[in-house]
């Protein structure tokens, strides 16, 4: 009886302590995840110096990475490597829905990377607006180191140029610039002897590029602009020391660099380029491509299916362009409609530069009037419209270059204008829809500016979810009290049918064996552009391959997904909300932008 008491008593002392216990608290890994993803952001400034100086962290304003590098490369390698297996020890119990979103996103960042590091021969994950690139052909005529080191030279760009270590760190950024050069010429070498060569045609648009920065004087050299601009509380020693420095640095290092180029490019690497405008007629080219797809549409789509479907996107266009042209009252065939709009004056009313302008900033004032019915939150940053810089105006598109994410840098919409007087307006307002408001400067300083995302998710980065929400920006026009005149109606068809057009020739070059001259033609076919418009574009995308193919996959899946939510949600559905929830988690993949629309409608599109 004593040993049966004992054990009573321990059993009850047991259930007791049980009994006051509590619960063992769930584990919660929140603050290790946030360090990763400080830690992956820290990584990818450092790797990438031009894209942290965009968003304004000063720390690698003297540098630039020399992303050809096989040190830089293996380094690449090494740490997404290690930031992808220390992702892996937590799931979706441990964090928040946010946290496991993003998390998700670094995944996709680090395998879609390393895929392509380990391709072999031609592609590399370049820092260059966080793209890839190629080892072997690093140069071209367009989206090209050489051409964004020129823009940052003029002063006016992400480079800052405020203080006297400003002009230093400049200096700085530019010997590492020419040692990447050197590192070209010596990869575009070993490119020659294995066949893996530019376009012969792109490589003659790239040698007269070069021209200006050999043969101005060194008071007109761009790469002087900074010094005409210096900041009035310079003292008199920093400024003669500074206009020195800057006069040698262009007279004995950057001239003959530019020089040593130019010529390796005539005298060696133009007689060795290829007559072939795509990537299938490279050793492993088809599979370079099939990666290029997956890394710039976020999807598994094929060659032929990408291709087919731009196709059919191209016919149902058509449809919509015979409708406006009717509304227009213009009697002939389609084609001949195209050519009516490309030439007609009231369509080209500009003389000055400025004036062009000044049309794109009456735009931003009406969309102003409207923008509350369709958007309940709006950036706390600006931009400026502003003309593309001369030496790459020719071979430009417009494009959008975000502010800092404190606001303090104005984002720059660039608009290029190679010839006032054959400058058509037609597509203006669709143009600013893409590019400024809601399009690029609404998506990427929300983005940038969201507290909420951790510091990787703030640059630009997904192409597709970017360009596909600027090109559904395009769409939103009458919703924002546009496209009243039919012709810039027609104007937004025109720009969607050009971003059709694009899975056409883009999967056509690349995988289909298209000539240059048939993808230009296609286009022409089916497009209001100039001439000159279309062959500009077909080279780029010839230099780009894939990159194309990103607006209209991306707008295509949140068109969709729009139509779904309003389908599923009928009266409960608001467009403010929608956009919020396609905005508030930064840049995604199209699966993870999919999977959160659908657990948004399952919510009953209630706002969080």
């Amino acid at each position: 009886m004593k040993l049966l008491s004992s054990t009573l008593i321990i059993l009850l002392t047991v259930l007791i302590g049980c009994k006051d216990q509590k619960p063992a608290p769930a584990r919660d890994d929140s603050a290790s995840l946030d360090s990763l993803f400080q830690e992956y952001y820290h990584f990818k400034q450092r790797i990438n110096p031009i894209e942290a100086s965009k968003g304004g962290e000063t720390k690698y304003n003297d540098h630039i990475a020399n992303y050809i590098s096989d040190p830089y490369q293996k380094d690449l390698k090494t740490n997404y490597g290690q930031f992808l297996e220390a992702s892996k020890k937590y799931d979706s119990t441990m964090v928040s829905p946010a946290q496991w979103m993003s998390l998700k996103v670094l995944q996709w960042d680090c395998n879609i990377k390393l895929e392509g590091l380990n391709n072999n021969l031609v592609t590399i994950a370049s820092p260059i607006y966080d793209m890839p690139s190629f080892e072997l052909m690093p140069l071209a005529q367009i989206s090209s180191l050489q051409l964004y080191v020129a823009q940052l030279a003029t002063g006016k760009s992400v480079q800052p140029f405020h203080t006297v270590k400003d002009y230093e760190n400049w200096l700085k950024r530019v010997d590492d610039y020419l040692v990447f050069l050197d590192t070209c010429i010596v990869k575009m070498k070993v490119g020659m002897s294995k066949a893996v060569v530019l376009p012969k045609v792109l490589t003659e648009k790239m040698v007269p590029q070069l021209d200006a920065f050999i043969t101005d004087p060194v008071e007109e050299h761009l790469f002087f602009t900074p010094i005409t601009a210096m900041p009035e509380d310079f003292s008199k020693e920093d400024r003669e020391r500074l206009s020195k420095a800057y006069g040698k640095m262009i007279t004995d290092k950057l001239k003959p660099k530019y020089k040593d180029l130019q010529q390796f490019l005539i005298q060696q690497y133009l007689p060795s380029c290829r007559e072939s405008s795509g990537l299938g007629a490279l050793p492993n080219g088809p599979e370079t491509y099939n990666y290029l797809i997956k890394y710039h549409t976020t999807t598994n789509m094929t060659v032929d299916e990408i291709h087919e479907l731009g196709k059919s996107e191209v016919t149902r266009i058509l449809i919509e362009m015979e409708k406006a042209k009717t509304k227009i009252g213009f009697k002939g065939d389609i084609k001949s409609f195209f050519e009516h709009i490309r030439s007609r004056k009231d369509q080209m009313p500009f003389t000055e530069a400025s004036q062009v302008i000044d049309n794109f900033n009456s735009i931003k004032d009406r969309i102003g009037l409207k923008l509350k019915d369709v958007f309940d939150i709006s950036p706390k940053a600006d931009f400026e419209v502003r003309r593309t810089e001369a030496f790459r105006e020719a071979s430009a598109s417009a494009e959008y270059v975000p502010g800092t994410k404190d606001a303090s840098r104005a984002g720059i919409f660039y608009v290029p204008i190679p010839d006032v007087a054959s400058y058509n307006k037609y597509s203006d307002e669709a143009l600013f829809l893409h590019e400024a408001i809601p399009g690029h400067h609404y998506q990427l300083s929300l983005q940038q500016e969201n507290t909420n995302l951790p510091e990787f998710l703030h640059p630009e980065s997904m192409g597709v979810f970017v360009e596909g929400w600027a090109l559904y920006a395009e769409s939103l026009g009458k919703e924002l009290g546009l496209y009243e005149d039919p012709i810039q109606y027609f104007g937004m068809l025109s720009m969607e049918m050009h971003r059709a057009i694009r899975l056409v020739v883009d999967t056509g070059i690349h995988g289909k064996g298209w000539t240059r001259e048939q993808a230009i033609q296609y286009s022409l076919e089916n497009e209001a552009e100039s001439e000159a418009a279309v062959i500009s574009e077909i080279e780029r995308y010839m230099a780009t391959p894939g990159q194309a193919l990103s607006y209209k996959i991306g707008q295509l899946k949140i068109r969709e997904l729009r139509t779904r939510a309003e389908s599923a949600l009928g009266e409960a559905f608001s467009i403010q909300e929608f956009h919020n929830q396609v905005l508030n988690s930064g840049s995604l993949p199209l699966v993870l932008l999919e999977e959160k629309i659908e657990a948004w409608i399952k919510n009953g599109g209630k706002k969080s």
